[in-house]
């Protein structure tokens, strides 16, 4: 990274701009500045009621064993190492044990979350729906009537909290006019093409259908995005000002976040949300502790209950697709991932290009992980943290092991 965006002017082969930002080289330096390359909002958090972290760093973490996917034992320093991290916390009941910034990253660096913002949206619309604001099973078209014509017009907002619309949108980010990167040009995360819509809910509007509603799950970025619309029309409020009172102010973080927006001021809520390690880390211990902040109640502690206590039909939902082959026994519920592994089931938001928040209930473990891949999946590197995670988790909870 050290030769990107440097000098006055910077060379030209060294200019992170807005066609290159996602490729491999840039990625790094794109991810740590992502307001110099994208109109973002603001998401601000109150400096007056900072919730601290409590430190005691524990020198043996990075040394816990890790079985890595290709079956080589190495330890779990080694698989951060191997693996582009810019960022690393893990907190074990509550305390911060681990606490690592690399490759010029700071512990006031704010860096792109990528999907791991869907989970944060996911918990705006569990706020949203205990308050009563919004109704999970209502059809989409009662808080955003303009879609009844496209992919979206008969799902419900259930459909989108577990990505089991039938929409037609490919997630495939190799192929250059597969719908995800066609919904970045018209969102303004990519050059805008000749007849792209402007703006990304204009873009929602021209999705077809693929499947019935409610079948298998697949992910689609655009079905978060939908979601988000939804959530602001029920509230009557952007999805920034969303967040910062219903989430980042309550958790007390202590540092403002962003989330960047398109050509017409709309958040992209499928990924577009940037905030410091530390502060992910407070949304992990929040999750950890069942939504609740100091006997306060911040999260409905029934929504994240029943997303992780699946019926039968969620979880076949996700059995009978690829996904199982890299995450067995898993399941999707509004907007997490859950991995089950031999230390109880972990609660995961993942984003592309290394980003993921990892939490565990039966080990009292946080993991954050931030990251700069150069392609935006890898089954190893994905593989590899998670393990390392839940092996870090398994140490730490029983020591004498």
């Amino acid at each position: 990274m050290a030769d990107r965006m440097t000098g006055f002017p910077p060379a030209a082969e060294n200019r992170v701009d807005l066609a290159g930002w996602q490729d491999g080289p840039n990625v790094r330096w794109a991810f740590r500045h992502m307001r110099e390359l994208i109109p973002t909002h603001a998401i601000p958090a109150d400096s007056n009621h900072v919730r601290p972290l409590r430190t005691a760093i524990d020198p043996t973490v990075g040394a816990t064993p890790v079985t890595r996917l290709d079956g080589a034992i190495t330890r779990a320093d080694g698989v951060f190492a191997d693996t582009w991290t810019d960022a690393l916390l893990v907190l074990h009941d509550g305390v911060v044990v681990e606490e690592q910034y690399l490759a010029g990253m700071t512990d006031r660096t704010p860096h792109l979350l990528m999907s791991v913002s869907k989970s944060i949206v996911g918990c705006v619309a569990g706020i949203l729906a205990d308050r009563g604001l919004l109704d999970p099973e209502a059809p989409v078209t009662t808080y955003v009537p303009e879609v009844a014509g496209s992919g979206y017009g008969d799902a419900t907002v259930r459909h989108l909290l577990d990505m089991r619309t039938g929409v037609a949108f490919s997630e495939i980010y190799q192929e250059a006019d597969s719908e995800v990167r066609v919904m970045e040009r018209s969102m303004g995360w990519r050059p805008r093409a000749d007849g792209d819509p402007i703006g990304m809910y204009d873009y929602l509007t021209t999705l077809g259908t693929a499947t019935a509603h409610g079948r298998a799950f697949t992910y689609r970025s655009a079905d978060t995005d939908m979601l988000g619309w939804v959530c602001e029309r029920a509230a009557g409020t952007r999805m920034a000002d969303l967040i910062s009172t219903l989430l980042w102010i309550p958790l007390g973080a202590e540092q403002d976040a962003d989330i960047t927006c398109d050509p017409v001021g709309s958040a992209i809520h499928d990924g577009g949300v940037s905030a410091i390690a530390r502060d992910l880390a407070r949304f992990g211990q929040l999750l950890l502790d069942d939504g609740a902040i100091d006997g306060r109640q911040v999260v409905p502690a029934r929504w994240l209950a029943e997303s992780s206590r699946p019926g039968a039909d969620v979880r076949a939902a996700f059995a009978g697709t690829d996904n199982e082959a890299v995450l067995p026994g898993g399941w999707y519920r509004n907007q997490f991932w859950f991995v089950p592994n031999q230390r109880g089931t972990a609660l995961v938001c993942l984003g592309i290009h290394g980003q993921m928040l990892y939490v565990n209930h039966v080990t009292g473990t946080v993991g954050v992980k931030l990251s700069s891949w150069p392609d935006p999946q890898n089954t190893s590197y994905l593989i590899d943290t998670l393990r390392a995670f839940a092996a870090i988790g398994a140490r730490l909870s029983s020591p004498d092991a």
